[in-house]
């Protein structure tokens, strides 16, 4: 199915939505856009013209062009039977994405897949009103920001159909990405429930007083962070436990005592959100900020992502 879409309608020109019409655009697919904020055409364009020469370094298909694409407006449902494939961003606002999704599987061809990047509503919560063909409706959630970071998580609802699932996963395969299929549904998925639990303990340890912002991020980006992007904790215990088919129990049972207790401490000082705590998170924050070129970094921090997808794309172990 890959290769007869050829027309994507992405709902939504947030920073996720406008993310994945210029990935979707350098793969040259015709993309159609539509949101009903004030401004939206003219954010799309400068997100557009600034994200285009990271999508170059990354390699655009032959024929690709950051003008291959329409802004239909405040809505795609006079267009919904041009679309091959809708992509929708819309915030994550329950009624609101039951009233779209009925619009969109009422006025789409049957057949077409309409994937949510729902960050953490599951698809069952919001496709009960689709009275169409609700089976081809599943989240495709990508990471931050789409047309760099490989990783989208497909969840089927239960009533998904399997052929749609597959289809998915070619589709964004076809897009140079690394999909999973998520086996169940559950809130927040994985990668978010996995970012949430690092997030509540960096939270806490500044919290505390124990490190500034600033170091938290130093300890993750030359620490674990750095390892995890080539190895993912399953491997990195596999390997840091010697190596094997052994290797992932001995850690576990070498660590695992010391692990229990860490755990106890993290839980019985996890992070409360609320005006106070997060102000002083915030201040911690700022002081960093105060000599920092969030521009610059921006630009180091894409160009750094394209070169390192790009050599992991040259090895044949690494995932």
């Amino acid at each position: 199915m890959a290769s007869t879409i050829r027309t994507v309608g992405v709902v939504g020109t947030g920073v996720i939505g406008s993310s994945w019409a210029g990935l979707f655009l350098s793969k040259g697919l015709r993309v159609l856009v539509s949101d009903p904020a004030p401004g939206a055409r003219e954010k799309l364009e400068m997100y557009l013209e600034k994200i285009w020469p990271d999508l170059e370094r990354s390699g655009l298909t032959p024929g690709a062009l950051k003008s291959n694409y329409s802004f239909v407006g405040p809505s795609l449902d006079d267009h919904l039977g041009e679309v091959d494939f809708v992509q929708e961003n819309a915030p994550e606002k329950l009624e609101l994405k039951r009233n779209l999704f009925a619009s969109l599987d009422a006025k789409t061809r049957s057949d077409v897949i309409i994937a949510s990047s729902s960050s953490g509503l599951p698809s069952s919560q919001f496709i009960t009103k689709c009275t169409n063909s609700p089976g081809r409706i599943l989240i495709g959630h990508p990471f931050n920001p789409p047309h760099l970071m490989p990783l989208i998580e497909i969840v089927p609802h239960p009533g998904t159909e399997s052929k749609y699932t597959d289809q998915a996963f070619r589709f964004y395969q076809a897009m140079d990405r690394k999909p999973i299929v998520v086996k169940k549904e559950t809130p927040g998925f994985v990668a978010n429930r996995l970012q949430t639990a690092i997030l509540n303990e960096a939270y806490s340890l500044v919290r505390r007083g124990i490190v500034t912002a600033e170091e938290l991020d130093t300890t993750v980006t030359t620490g674990v962070g750095l390892r995890w992007s080539v190895t993912g904790p399953f491997m990195c215990n596999i390997l840091g436990g010697g190596g094997g088919k052994d290797g992932f129990k001995h850690i576990l049972e070498h660590l695992g005592p010391s692990s229990v207790a860490w755990t106890e401490d993290m839980n019985a000082h996890s992070f409360v959100q609320n005006e106070e705590n997060i102000a002083q998170l915030d201040e911690s924050v700022q002081e960093w900020l105060a000599h920092v070129n969030l521009e610059k970094l921006e630009l180091e921090r894409n160009l750094v992502l394209v070169n390192l997808i790009k050599e992991k794309k040259e090895t044949t172990a690494l995932t």
